[in-house]
């Protein structure tokens, strides 16, 4: 009995010691001491290799491999481990970016064999130097530069500034020699930072369709190894079509935000001649999404003022060069109505993919309440959902405005959406309603006789609205060629879409 006694004596002070030698280790930091001089010790039985990556070349030229490898090494969780980590505020106020410090070591791991990396400083020149255990060196080394390259390129992607880029027009030949250098400096392209807020989590549209357009661009960018092995091009196009103000442009962005792509938006009227798109499709770069918006007023009466023809743009679009120079890039096209275009334009090839934009229903109408106004419900809600119901309709632009004009007021802007419905909107949900944008006037039924002085009050909310909305659509008409473009700007009002068709390559 003593000696059962005294066993469970020792075993309670074998446990305690060890509960406070583990609280010392940890609480003082001495596991990390521990773990250093761990590692030394299994060093001393280890042949070790060493790679250095200099951050220049002999010729001073930069080693894209340094700046690669520091991207993976920024993005390690084991950099919070290290004895010094620099902080750095990034791209966003709110963002802290972890750096690495001179002559500071970083440990990795990879298919069960550990790496490190040592941040060396000489001579004010940097470099990477890696080391492996000789062991491990056949058998990861290849594999883990590989990892590192694609790793980086994908952080890179992520975390790149995306730029929207615009065609301008080719002025070689009027003298200008100021101009001329410029565009054989820097192309036809000019480009500002891409800023639009729209997301396929803000956007307006079904879920199960937003699910399906999302599902198939992440196949498309995981898929370049399965569209090279059946020698086809790894691109991706879009066909966009719907009455003006219904959310293609804002559903464009969407999809760049999405694949963190830039986008090239191709303005028709500054093409000069078929060798001239061909040299602006020779200037993109590969993930980039590339917009002709309106394709269906060239289609239809091509322009007198561009030499352009039909010819070209179907090369432009699954053109020899096209193949030769189209590597990752998704194509986007918006039209009106696709119902006068020859079906051989629309075939898979030259359009994968055709994603139709109605004008609101109410379920539309129900997502942007809650976008534009915070409202789940209201009892004024029946009597839309019956406006509706008698084939009612206006555009999500139009709807979208006329709740952002009242929004301080979400009764006053609910019964602004019904009186509009009612005086503008009739008729228009129906097959043979009338277009939106098709430049035409409409006729208003609103008889207000006095002005209250307030823009958008109740009585006077329609008419001044449709004012304002004409003379927008108006300057549009002249001054651009783009419908949707007055739309690129706003917060996304799409209503709900259907996906006509989805023919996946992969």
């Amino acid at each position: 009995m003593a000696i059962l006694w005294n066993s469970l004596i020792l075993l309670f002070i074998v446990l305690v010691s060890l509960f406070l030698i583990r609280v010392l280790l940890f609480k003082t930091g001495l596991i990390y001491i521990t773990n250093k001089w761990w590692r030394r010790f299994e060093d001393c039985f280890h042949v070790c290799q060493f790679f250095k990556v200099p951050e220049f070349s002999d010729g001073m030229q930069h080693n894209q491999l340094y700046r690669k490898v520091s991207v993976y090494l920024n993005s390690l969780t084991s950099m919070e481990d290290s004895d010094f980590t620099n902080l750095f505020t990034g791209k966003k106020s709110n963002e802290i970016v972890l750096g690495l410090d001179p002559n500071q070591v970083i440990e990795d791991d990879f298919l069960g064999a550990k790496v490190s990396w040592i941040n060396e400083r000489k001579l004010n020149r940097n470099t990477f130097v890696l080391k492996v255990r000789k062991a491990d060196k056949r058998r990861i080394l290849r594999p883990y530069l590989q990892h590192i390259h694609s790793v980086s390129d994908e952080l890179e992607q992520i975390r790149k500034d995306l730029r929207l880029h615009i065609n301008v027009r080719d002025d070689r030949d009027d003298g200008d020699h100021d101009d001329d250098d410029d565009n054989l400096r820097n192309g036809r392209w000019r480009s500002v930072p891409f800023t639009h807020p729209s997301t396929f989590e803000t956007i307006a549209m079904e879920t199960d369709l937003k699910n399906r357009v999302k599902s198939d661009l992440e196949s498309f960018i995981k898929a370049k190894q399965y569209y090279h092995r059946l020698g086809r091009v790894w691109k991706r196009s879009f066909l966009l079509y719907g009455p003006s103000g219904t959310g293609k442009s804002s559903f464009v962005a969407a999809m760049a935000n999405f694949l963190c792509y830039d986008v090239y938006d191709v303005d028709l009227s500054r093409v000069s001649s078929d060798s001239d798109l061909k040299m602006l499709l020779l200037q993109t770069t590969s993930k980039s999404v590339i917009v002709i918006e309106d394709l269906d007023r060239f289609l239809i009466g091509k322009s007198s003022t561009t030499a352009l023809s039909l010819s070209g743009v179907l090369n432009f679009m699954d053109g020899i060069l096209n193949t030769c120079c189209f590597e990752e890039r998704v194509m986007v096209f918006t039209m009106n109505s696709k119902d006068q275009i020859d079906p051989a334009i629309l075939r898979p090839g030259r359009i994968d993919v055709h994603i139709h934009f109605p004008l609101c229903d109410f379920s539309a109408f129900k997502t942007l309440a809650s976008s534009c106004l915070g409202l789940k419900d209201h009892k004024l809600f029946p009597q839309v959902e019956e406006i509706f119901q008698n084939g009612a309709s206006l555009s999500p632009a139009e709807m979208s405005e006329l709740m952002i004009a009242n929004r301080n007021s979400p009764s006053r802007a609910l019964k602004t959406v019904i009186t509009a419905l009612q005086t503008d909107g009739d008729g228009r949900g129906s097959a043979a309603g009338r277009r939106l944008g098709d430049g035409g006037s409409r006729k208003s039924t609103d008889e207000s006789s006095e002005h209250s002085g307030v823009l958008f009050s109740r009585d006077n909310t329609v008419k001044e609205f449709r004012k304002l909305y004409g003379l927008l659509r108006l300057k549009s008409h002249r001054n651009s060629p783009s419908l949707d473009s007055a739309t690129a700007g706003h917060k996304d009002k799409s209503p709900s879409s259907d996906l006509a068709s989805l023919q996946r390559d992969d």
